[in-house]
């Protein structure tokens, strides 16, 4: 039956189509070539698919650069009050606005690796490095989470007077506006170029701006003479931290293995069918690679179309997939035939599935 072999083409479209039974490889695979030029005369050549992913990663290294900044500054002021004040929740959210600027680190250091091009090693590139980064991000947010909550029982179990309360509470503010800054900032980023190691850090920046207002009811608490408020405060501090970690935890976990949105999978689907030739679509998977999305599609095609004919839709439907799936950067297509009816083509494939 007419299919497609699998095949490198010079503008950048890799497939794996059906299978071929002709005595002379090497000069299909030759033709196919050919023809792949033929059908394709645009092109979606590496060196495009490498400006894009540059472009992303350039993009998630201004960010945290920006980032790194703004919470580094708010952190600075609001340790120099701790100092004065010796305020234990205001302790706790300093600390935090430092672990959540240096999760900037390992997330400049993926971005970095994500630019470097693929190898006979690497098969697939670095774009993994993100999801390692989120590792270290979730691990730097339990560190934060634990060393406040420290801070705080041990302020419960001996009291102490919180001073320059008006300064405790600035320093809140000051907290929130900076954290919720950045978190608007990454998240925006993070989801416009597809990272959820940034849109991760940003949800971090967002809750952390909610627990600096916090602080300011731990200040309110010392006002009116209840010393108890700030380590209080601080524990309730301690306690949206360990949401924070949860919510952190699933995205990375999830990202980890493979995790995309169902409604993804919906979409290509849609496109698949829409491709004219294309009679049934098969299985559709799809996985993140750093902030760049692969996908492995099967559709089936007219068992009596030619080679050439049945190449020639398998194009289209990865054309159609890269320019309309969103961050969709490879594609790779397998097509078989549809019919005669009652003929199973992968046969000798059952016992290997």
């Amino acid at each position: 039956m007419p299919g497609s072999q699998g095949h490198e083409h010079g503008h950048g479209h890799g497939h794996a189509h059906g299978h071929i039974h002709d005595s002379d490889h090497g000069r299909v695979r030759r033709s196919l070539a050919k023809v792949g030029h033929l059908v394709v005369p645009h092109s979606h050549d590496s060196a495009d698919k490498t400006d894009a992913a540059l472009e992303s990663s350039s993009r998630g290294m201004r960010v945290l650069a920006v980032s790194f900044g703004v919470l580094m500054v708010t952190a600075l002021v609001q340790a120099v009050i701790v100092g004065l004040s010796g305020s234990v929740a205001l302790l706790g959210d300093t600390l935090h606005n430092f672990a959540d600027a240096l999760t900037a680190v390992p997330l400049a250091i993926a971005f970095s690796l994500g630019r470097r091009a693929a190898t006979r090693r690497f098969t697939y590139g670095y774009g993994r490095a993100e999801d390692l980064a989120g590792i270290v991000i979730v691990a730097l947010i339990a560190a934060s989470a634990g060393l406040a909550g420290y801070e705080a029982v041990k302020r419960l179990v001996d009291p102490e007077n919180v001073q320059a309360l008006g300064l405790v509470a600035a320093a809140g503010v000051v907290g929130f506006l900076g954290n919720e800054w950045v978190a608007r900032y990454r998240i925006k980023v993070g989801r416009e170029i597809g990272s959820a190691a940034l849109v991760a850090d940003g949800l971090h920046a967002r809750t952390d701006g909610f627990t600096s207002l916090a602080v300011l009811l731990g200040a309110g608490g010392a006002a009116l003479g209840f010393p108890l408020a700030d380590p209080l405060v601080g524990l309730l501090i301690t306690a949206a931290i360990c949401f924070v970690l949860r919510d952190a935890a699933r995205e990375i976990y999830h990202r980890l293995m493979d995790a995309v949105d169902p409604a993804l999978v919906a979409q290509a689907e849609r496109i698949l069918a829409a491709v004219p030739g294309v009679r049934r679509v098969g299985s559709v998977r799809l996985r993140w690679i750093g902030h760049a999305l692969r996908a492995e599609v099967e559709i089936a095609v007219r068992h009596d179309v030619s080679l050439v004919e049945a190449h020639a839709v398998a194009v289209e439907a990865e054309h159609r997939l890269i320019h309309d799936l969103p961050r969709l950067r490879a594609a790779t297509v397998h097509a078989d035939p549809d019919g005669p009816d009652g003929t199973d083509h992968h046969t000798p494939l059952l016992a290997h599935r």
